[in-house]
C-alpha cells in the first residue's frame, strides 16, 4: 500500500486502532467549492466539530467575486481554528470613513464601486507547513515551504521557508535548519514526489539524514 487516496474525505476512518472522532480530520482538497480556494493533496484540516465548514468558516472573505487567490500546497497541516483573512477584508483607508458602502446594495453600490475596494494580491502558502492552534493569517502573505507557524499567531509578513514564526504580530523565532540545508531540501521538494516514492522514504523524509534524502530512490 501506498498511503492513503488522497480523495478520501475522511482519512481517520481507515484506521485500526481506537479513536474518538475518526471525522474531526479532512483532506481538505475534497471539501473546497470555491475556484479561488486551491489545496494540494494529504493537506488536511483537524477540528473535533464541523471541519467540513472550512471553506466558510475559517476562510470568511474570500467571495466568489473577490479578485484574490488562496492557494494552500501539499502535505500541509491545519490544526483547529487556522483562519485566512483574505484581501476582500480590507476597508478603503483613503477617505473620512472607512466603511464599505458599496457591498450594502439598496442604491449603495452605484454610490461606491466595489473595485475601489484596495485588494493586496493572494495569500499563498508552500508545501509541509504546520499551522498551530488558532493561528491566523492576514491578507497577502506568503508563507515558504516547511514553515511552522505556532499557536495563536497572527501572521502578517511573509514567512521565509523552514523558519519558525509565533506572536501577534507574528515574528521569527528561529529556523528549522542552516541555509545550506534548507537550499537543498528546497531543491528535493519531495512533497512532488510519486507516492510510492514518498510511501519508500517515509523513514528519510521524517529524519534528519540529508545525504540519505538526496539520493533516495
Amino acid at each position: 500500500m501506498y498511503g492513503p487516496d488522497p480523495k478520501t474525505r475522511y482519512p481517520f476512518e481507515k484506521l485500526d486502532y481506537a479513536l474518538e472522532d475518526k471525522k474531526r480530520c479532512i483532506f481538505l482538497k475534497n471539501f473546497i467549492t470555491k475556484k479561488n480556494l486551491i489545496v494540494g493533496d494529504y493537506t488536511y484540516y483537524d477540528e473535533p466539530k464541523g471541519p467540513e465548514n472550512f471553506e466558510k468558516k475559517n476562510v470568511p472573505y474570500l467571495h466568489d467575486f473577490s479578485k484574490e487567490k488562496l492557494i494552500i500546497g501539499k502535505f500541509c497541516s491545519l490544526a483547529t481554528g487556522t483562519t485566512f483573512i483574505t484581501s476582500s477584508a480590507n476597508h478603503k483607508l483613503d477617505g473620512f470613513s472607512t466603511y464599505p458602502f458599496g457591498l450594502m446594495g439598496q442604491g449603495w453600490e452605484k454610490k461606491q464601486n466595489l473595485s475601489e475596494l484596495p485588494n493586496k494580491g493572494d495569500n499563498i502558502v508552500g508545501n509541509d507547513v504546520w499551522f498551530g492552534y488558532y493561528s491566523t493569517i492576514m491578507p497577502a502573505v506568503k508563507i515558504g515551504d516547511g514553515a511552522i507557524i505556532a499557536a495563536n499567531s497572527v501572521v502578517t509578513k511573509d514567512v521565509p521557508s523552514y523558519s519558525i514564526v509565533g506572536g501577534n504580530p507574528a515574528k521569527i523565532i528561529r529556523m528549522r535548519f542552516d541555509d545550506k540545508t534548507i537550499n537543498e531540501l528546497l531543491k528535493i521538494q519531495w512533497w512532488h514526489w510519486p507516492k510510492e516514492k514518498i510511501t519508500r522514504n517515509i523513514p528519510i523524509i521524517i529524519s534528519l539524514d540529508l545525504e540519505k534524502l538526496r539520493n533516495a530512490r
